[in-house]
């Protein structure tokens, strides 16, 4: 549905630890030293983890760079649809100029961005797709593409063979979906002697969550010789558990995202591999092609803003460092 070229732009998203349970409030930001002559609202799936810092963080950039007003809101549990639902309700209601957003769930939010696109509120969609061609545009990983280099990533770390369990996100994810297919069928097509143990079993979006489904796998499989999370809480819940279950040593762990926690768990040996997405590059380019349609510019109906495969021996490269290390203290202070 995005195989076309078209106007419009997008913001992006921020990654993942632990989701708090207030309402977030709303945010702005724009160049102080300029009057904005545009307001653009950017709806994350969530406003706690440090996925969707990086990409607030990007939008604001973004933001600062063209003179326009970036008003960012998001629900505070990234599986909460009804409170996106409101939030995207509410921006249409205030008259936004434009709509960045990483839609929750694929055809929940079906209805309100159709909404906003007929109240002449333009869309751009980023980080996870939606069954919908409406928007003006699509910047996200490739996630497909991102799990088939995770499954890539194991088969090479467990030398061809081994036992793999597989944590899912939350039913209804596009972005994660995708992920968890790409490495599913990779594993099963490239790499025959790998079995795969479960692969349906969801941690959802909270980090809690997570560390209770990693604990039941480690209760069920004795033996596990690798393990797949398609985004951060889950990774992170991994890593945790394997470590004070005393199994980390004998299970390879390959997992999506970065944050502080999962970076030092690469150099200490907790984690063996990340595929790492460009969050502040979805909000940066977000906002620009946003900008850009808006003032008439065809702007790519799909954009790829890239992974990196991150591990212990090239963590320390320019590439890895710019997806591990985003400029978020300077556009958040």
């Amino acid at each position: 549905m995005f195989n076309r070229t078209r106007g419009l732009g997008f913001l992006v998203s921020i990654a993942f630890t632990i989701v708090g349970c207030d309402r977030p409030s709303e945010t702005s930001v724009s160049d102080p030293g300029a009057a904005p002559s545009r307001t653009i609202a950017v709806i994350p799936k969530g406003t706690s983890h440090e996925f969707w810092k990086a990409v607030h963080a990007g939008a604001a950039k973004s933001g600062r760079d063209l003179g326009v007003e970036i008003i960012w809101q998001g629900p505070a549990r990234e599986d909460d649809r009804d409170d996106q639902i409101k939030v995207v309700e509410q921006f249409i209601t205030k008259g936004v100029d434009g709509i960045v957003i990483a839609p929750l769930d694929d055809t929940a939010l079906i209805r309100p961005l159709k909404e906003a696109a007929e109240a002449g509120i333009p869309v751009a969609v980023i980080d996870s797709g939606v069954n919908w061609d409406g928007s003006v545009t699509f910047a996200a990983t490739d996630n497909y593409e991102g799990g088939v280099r995770a499954a890539r990533e194991m088969g090479r770390l467990l030398d061809g063979r081994g036992k793999v369990v597989v944590m899912r996100y939350v039913e209804g994810s596009a972005s994660t979906t995708r992920r968890e297919e790409g490495f599913i069928d990779t594993l099963r097509s490239d790499f025959p002697d790998v079995e795969i143990l479960s692969d349906n079993a969801y941690g959802g979006a909270t980090l809690e969550g997570c560390v209770s489904t990693a604990e039941n796998l480690l209760d069920r499989f004795a033996e596990i010789d690798g393990v797949f999370a398609p985004c951060e809480p889950a990774t992170v819940a991994f890593m945790r558990t394997l470590d004070q279950a005393g199994r980390k040593d004998a299970t390879v762990v390959v997992g999506f995202d970065a944050s502080e926690s999962l970076v030092e768990g690469l150099r200490s040996g907790k984690v063996d591999a990340l595929v790492v997405q460009s969050p502040f590059a979805m909000g940066e380019r977000g906002v620009g092609l946003l900008i850009d349609s808006i003032e008439g510019r065809d702007v790519p109906a799909r954009v790829d803003t890239g992974c990196v495969v991150v591990n212990l021996a090239n963590m320390e490269s320019p590439e890895a460092k710019t997806v591990l290390a985003p400029p978020i203290d300077e556009y958040l202070r």
